[in-house]
Order: C-alpha cells, then sequence, then structure tokens
C-alpha cells in the first residue's frame, strides 16, 4: 500500500487535548471530529487538507489521553497517514485499532517541512520526499498490522476474519 501527500508539520509532544479539544467529545460522530481536529495547534487545519494528505510530527506524538477520538479524528479528517520519530503507545494502538496508518522515521521528520511532498510505501517502510528528493527508510508494518489497516480498523478485520463469529 502507498499513499502519497502533502505534509502538515508539527512539533514534539502534540498531545490528543489538541488533535481533538475536550469540548468536542460530546459527539462520537467522526465528521464532527473531524471539523474541530488540531483547531486549537492550527486554525487553518481543517480548511487546507486535501485528502491523502500527511503528518509529520516529532517524538511522542498523540501523548496524553487515551481517546480514540484523536486518531479518528485525523483520519476522517482526510489524513492519509502520520509519520512521527515517535508515537505514544496507547495513541499508536488506537490508531493501528481504526485503521490510520502511522509510521515512525526520526530521519525523516528531521528533513521534511510543510508543504514538502511525500510518498510512503507501507509494505517497505519507505518514505521518499519528492520535494527535496530524499528518501528516508521506517519500519514497515508487519503483514498482520497491514491487514488491519486494510480492514479499515481491527473490528472490521475480525469481522471479515475466515472462522469468525459473526
Amino acid at each position: 500500500m502507498k499513499v502519497k501527500g502533502k505534509v502538515f508539520r508539527y512539533h514534539d509532544n502534540v498531545d490528543t487535548d489538541v488533535i481533538i479539544p475536550a469540548r468536542y467529545l460530546n459527539t462520537a460522530d467522526p465528521q464532527e471530529l473531524a471539523a474541530h481536529c488540531m483547531e486549537d495547534l492550527d486554525p487553518d487545519f481543517g480548511k487546507s487538507i486535501t485528502p491523502g494528505d500527511i503528518i509529520v510530527a516529532g517524538k511522542n506524538f498523540g501523548c496524553g489521553s487515551s481517546r480514540e477520538h484523536a486518531p479518528l479524528a485525523i483520519k476522517t479528517a482526510g489524513i492519509s497517514c502520520v509519520i512521527a520519530a515517535t508515537f505514544a503507545r496507547i495513541f499508536y494502538r488506537n490508531a493501528i485499532n481504526i485503521g490510520l496508518p502511522i509510521l515512525e522515521c526520526e530521519e525523516a521528520t528531521q528533513w521534511t517541512e510543510a508543504g514538502d511532498e511525500l510518498e510512503v510505501d507501507f509494505d517497505t517502510g519507505t518514505i521518499f520526499n519528492r520535494t527535496k528528493g530524499k528518501e528516508f527508510q521506517g519500519q514497515p508494518f508487519p503483514e498482520f498490522m497491514q491487514k488491519i489497516i486494510a480492514a479499515d480498523g481491527l473490528v472490521n478485520y475480525i469481522k471479515d476474519a475466515p472462522n469468525s463469529a459473526n
């Protein structure tokens, strides 16, 4: 699986409270969450996204609370992938659970700026910065995680699995 998109660049320690502010957690509607994604950190985020765009951030992306709303808001907003130096573990798990591709690659985060165009190959973990002509190697997803993401999340993966108790 490959994706290509324009970069939205953020710093270290982007927490779930700025990904989706707590004041919007009274809804589970993915479209409503997406409409407010990143608005406290980047007020133009929602107006600037083209489906397929990519978030690149520093260390500890998704720290804070364990809410699944954060990766859901990012995914529904149209972001195809998040690349960070590191992820908070609960965000990492929640992202995979809802089918949001994420990739750790510190080198790519150091050489990528807002507006750059990236191409990401999840099978190999390769990240190619088309703007700068640089290639980076992230950790590819294990096969079972690729299947979860391809199924659009863990629940769909389990429902579609052979011999599941539908």
